[in-house]
């Protein structure tokens, strides 16, 4: 089954759903895997932390594609969550109180990761704020144990081990992660937005190359993390074993 009949310009379909970003964060994780929580805060009246655990809102099951911006898709993904339209109405706007301006929306994740997105484009219906994915919780390499899901826009928008949701009037104090031309505001995927002052094709091939390496680095540092610690060798002397350390002079 396939959530789309056709994938969007420049992209091209892969088998797996790799763990994938800037290449800083393959070696960051996050700190806190317990009960979601999300803190609101910018130009709100009031400043709160909220789970998406709440009676009021309805969870779904959703099948959507991903679109990384380094051309790879992976194909008929299936989350499970709540749309954040019904977390933004339900709960943020009664709880946290942002005006009707404020609608340059920063999300951020407990790895450093941020991105930002209209508030408009956030609203639609396919916005997810997800907690499992493929019928299981969602897993460190794909964002555990929350993440925003946003089909329409480029993968990098997704943020994953989300913790934080500013809503602001003004994009002044914002700063982007990476090179300023890579951040598209909107970066959807049918226009091909993938960056700012550079046409999309033409990063397509900037970035494709890009993929295999980051790809397996980010594998390697996932696999390093999930090790077992080792316990020190212990060392033998006059017929007798203590843990490995300095010897007694």
């Amino acid at each position: 089954m396939r959530a789309n009949a056709t994938l969007p310009p420049g992209q091209r379909e892969i088998e797996s759903f790799p763990r994938f970003g800037l290449t800083p964060f393959a070696v960051r994780f996050p700190t806190a895997l317990g009960t979601a929580l999300i803190q609101i805060a910018g130009d709100v009246r009031t400043s709160v932390a909220v789970g998406i655990e709440h009676e009021r809102i309805a969870r779904i099951e959703q099948c959507s594609d991903f679109h990384c911006v380094t051309t790879w898709t992976s194909r008929a993904l299936q989350w499970g969550g709540i749309r954040f339209s019904d977390f933004y109405q339900q709960i943020v706007v009664p709880l946290a109180g942002p005006p009707a301006d404020a609608t340059f929306v920063v999300l951020r994740g407990q790895d450093g990761a941020r991105s930002s997105l209209p508030l408009e484009d956030l609203l639609a219906p396919d916005v997810l704020l997800a907690d499992r994915l493929d019928g299981q919780p969602l897993s460190i390499a794909h964002g555990a144990p929350l993440r925003l899901v946003a089909p329409g826009h480029y993968g990098y928008k997704s943020i994953k081990h989300l913790n934080r949701i500013e809503l602001w009037r003004s994009s002044a104090n914002y700063r982007p992660v990476g090179f300023r031309f890579m951040v598209h505001p909107r970066a959807r995927v049918a226009n091909e937005e993938r960056g700012q002052w550079v046409p999309g094709w033409i990063l397509r091939y900037l970035y494709r190359p890009l993929i295999r390496p980051t790809a397996l680095r980010f594998e390697r540092t996932l696999q390093k993390h999930l090790e077992p610690p080792i316990d020190p060798p212990e060392r033998t002397t006059h017929g007798g074993t203590h843990p490995a350390g300095p010897s007694a002079l």
